[in-house]
C-alpha cells in the first residue's frame, strides 16, 4: 500500500510560550548597538580568479592594485568586500558600523580592541578592531563615508500577472541575461565550537537580537539567526548567524539581489562561465528569503537572495526544532556539501571537542542523527 508523503513546516514557539524542555537562550547587555554589516575581508592566493568571480557574480570593482582588491555593489557603501593578497586564501572578518558616540576606549580596555589606521577602512571612517572567540577579526566603525548608489532595474513581480489582477498588458517581460546585480552585502555565517560564548559575545559587541533559535532534541540552542536592533525600524530577520559545529569557520555570506529573475539570470552568467553551482533556485523557511548558492575558486559559499523577512525590534524570538528539513520551503535536496563529511578529520576534530570539554558524545550523537535524517525522502 503506497503512502502520500505528508508534509509538515516545522514547529515554531515564541520566547514566551516555549515547551518546558527548551532552554531560552540567555541574552547578555548590550554594550553598542550596530546598524549596518559593512564589509567583508577576505586574504586572497589569487586576486584575479577572486575578481573574475565576485565580478560574475554580480559586484562592481572599486579599485584593484598587486595587494588588494576593493569592490561594492549598487548600494552606497564605499565597499562590501575587502581582500589582500596571501599565500593561503582565507575569511579574515567582518566590519559592521556602530554609532558616532560608541565608546572604543571602553573596547580598548575590556576587550583588547586596536584602534583602526584612518587609511584602513575603503570609504573612510574611525573606529577599533576585535577578535571574537574564534579569532575572526570583526572592526567597529563609525562616520563611515557614503557613495552615489547605481541605477537598478524595477523588480519584476511590481508587474507580474495573475490569477487576480493582470497589470502588464501588451507587455512582453524580458529581463536582460546579465550578472546579478548586487545591490548590498545581507548577512554572514559563521560555524562555530562553542556556540554560547560566540553568540554572546556578538549579542554584547554588536547589541544584535535573536530573531529564530533552533534547538536539539534535548532543548539545547545550537544556531541562531541574529538581526540588527533598528529599534522601530525594520532590520533583516537574520544579519549574523551563529551555527554550533566541528570546526570553526565561515560558512557562507549572503548578497541581496533585485527579484527572482536576477537569480534567474545570474545563475545562467555564473554557469555559463565555469563557476561552481552550489544549490538553488529555492526558498528558505527562516528568513524566507529566495537564494541561490555558489562557490567561489578556493571554495568559499556565496548566496544570491532577494524577498527576504524584516522584523522590528519588539518582535520576541522563536525557537525551532533543528531539523534539515527546516532549510528550505522548496527547492532542490539540500546537498550533502552542507554538511560536514564523514572523514578521519572529522572525527578527531569530535575527539577533540569532546576531550576539551567544548562539547559532550551525547550532543553529537543528537546532531549526527538529525544531518543524517533524510530531510525530503520522496527526492
Amino acid at each position: 500500500m503506497s503512502h502520500t508523503p505528508v508534509l509538515r513546516a516545522p514547529p515554531e514557539h515564541p520566547e514566551s510560550a516555549l515547551p518546558p524542555h527548551v532552554h531560552k537562550l540567555a541574552r547578555p547587555q548590550a554594550w553598542q548597538k550596530a546598524t549596518q554589516l559593512a564589509f567583508l575581508r577576505f586574504e586572497k592566493a589569487d586576486l584575479d580568479a577572486a575578481q573574475r568571480f565576485w565580478t560574475d557574480f554580480g559586484l562592481i570593482t572599486v579599485s584593484r592594485t598587486a595587494h588588494q582588491l576593493v569592490m561594492r555593489g549598487a548600494g552606497r557603501a564605499p565597499a562590501t568586500l575587502v581582500a589582500t593578497s596571501a599565500r593561503r586564501s582565507r575569511y579574515v572578518g567582518a566590519a559592521f558600523v556602530v554609532p558616532a558616540d560608541t565608546d572604543f576606549e571602553r573596547l580598548v580596555r575590556t576587550s583588547g580592541a586596536q584602534h583602526l589606521p584612518a587609511e584602513a577602512v575603503p570609504g573612510g571612517a574611525h573606529g577599533v578592531a576585535l577578535t571574537d572567540p574564534d579569532g575572526n577579526e570583526v572592526w567597529l566603525i563609525a562616520d563611515w563615508g557614503e557613495v552615489d548608489a547605481r541605477p537598478l532595474r524595477a523588480p519584476t513581480h511590481r508587474q507580474a500577472n495573475g490569477l487576480q489582477a493582470t497589470p502588464r498588458v501588451n507587455a512582453p517581460l524580458r529581463t536582460p541575461i546579465e550578472a546579478a546585480t548586487v545591490g548590498r552585502l545581507g548577512h554572514l555565517v559563521l560555524q562555530t565550537t562553542d556556540f554560547h560564548t560566540m553568540a554572546a559575545w556578538y549579542m554584547r559587541h554588536l547589541g544584535l537580537i535573536p530573531s529564530d533559535v533552533q534547538y536539539l532534541e534535548d532543548g539545547s540552542p545550537l544556531l541562531a539567526f541574529f538581526r540588527l536592533d533598528l529599534g522601530p525600524l525594520p532590520a533583516d530577520h537574520h544579519t549574523l548567524v551563529i551555527a554550533g559545529g566541528l570546526t570553526p569557520s565561515y560558512e557562507h555570506s549572503a548578497w541581496e539581489v533585485a527579484d527572482l529573475d536576477a537569480l534567474g539570470q545570474g545563475q545562467q552568467v555564473l554557469r555559463a562561465n565555469g563557476h561552481d553551482h552550489m544549490w538553488g533556485i529555492g526558498r528558505h523557511v527562516l528568513g524566507s528569503q529566495l537564494f541561490d548558492y555558489w562557490r567561489d575558486a578556493d571554495g568559499f559559499a556565496f548566496e544570491h537572495y532577494t524577498d527576504g523577512d524584516a522584523f522590528t525590534a519588539d518582535r520576541e524570538p522563536h525557537y525551532v526544532p533543528f531539523t534539515t528539513s527546516a532549510l528550505w520551503a522548496w527547492g532542490p535536496d539540500v546537498p550533502a556539501s552542507m554538511f560536514p563529511a564523514k572523514t578521519p578529520r572529522m572525527l578527531w576534530h569530535a575527539i577533540q571537542l569532546m576531550r576539551s570539554g567544548r562539547t559532550t558524545l551525547k550532543r553529537l550523537l543528537m546532531l549526527g542523527r538529525t544531518v543524517e535524517a533524510r530531510a525530503r525522502p520522496w527526492l
